[in-house]
């Protein structure tokens, strides 16, 4: 029969066994681990093995340009609206990163461009400045809606947590470039003007009206912007 210590031992080494596996669980909340050296991602199905993230290639048919991409040494078009131009290397661009958890873009800054408020569902960022200064920054969840921002200079970095809203704006008056890494082969991205103003079909005038309590003129002018 088991002394009330035992029993006290017994109870601790149950719950630390229940926080390691709370541990294990959290950690594998990401992109799955690579079950093989690599896993080239093709569009056609024959004679090709299901894994997680795409459809795979026959090993002895990837090539070296399944992991090469070269549409990052050339600066972005930032004529637009915002002034800036995000130029992905994920999986689309590069099959070789399927199942690898990773990918990188580069984003490109006019003079005061600005890479709007967003999200990345499925990944955490870290940026990195090569030219020009960067106003950057990102928002934790409700209740507390905390900004954390910093100014960045070349050679700096700075973190954007998974899921968080995050920006950046140039408050230089010269170009800037910047490379991300995220830890998703598909981060996928969410633009928070673009995707509430811009959502096909429109959300509804007085949905919009009411959470961000301003005119039903004033949502059906951003509307007609997006």
């Amino acid at each position: 029969m088991y002394s009330l210590y035992n029993l006290k031992k017994m109870n601790t080494l149950l719950a630390y066994i229940a926080l390691l596996a709370m541990a294990f669980s959290l950690v594998s909340a990401s992109d799955p681990s690579p079950l093989q050296d690599f896993c080239v991602a093709v569009t056609d199905t024959h004679e090709t093995v299901f894994v997680n993230g795409k459809f795979c290639k026959d090993p002895k048919l990837a090539t070296p340009n399944d992991f090469f991409f070269s549409g990052l040494r050339l600066p972005g078009n930032t004529s637009n609206k915002v002034g800036s131009l995000v130029t992905p290397a994920n999986v689309a661009q590069i099959p070789g990163l399927n199942t690898l958890g990773v990918s990188l873009a580069r984003v490109d800054y006019a003079p005061y461009g600005l890479n709007p408020p967003h999200i990345h569902p499925r990944a955490t960022e870290i940026l990195t400045v090569l030219e020009g200064t960067l106003y950057a920054g990102f928002v934790t969840s409700n209740p507390e809606n905390r900004l954390f921002s910093k100014v960045l200079y070349k050679g700096d970095v700075f973190v954007f947590p998974k899921g968080l809203i995050h920006f950046q704006l140039n408050v230089g008056t010269t170009k800037a470039m910047a490379i991300s890494t995220l830890s998703s082969q598909n981060p996928g991205v969410i633009t928070i003007a673009n995707a509430v103003f811009g959502s096909k079909p429109a959300i509804s005038a007085d949905v919009l009206t009411k959470a961000f309590q301003v005119d039903k003129n004033v949502v059906e002018n951003l509307q007609s912007r997006f």
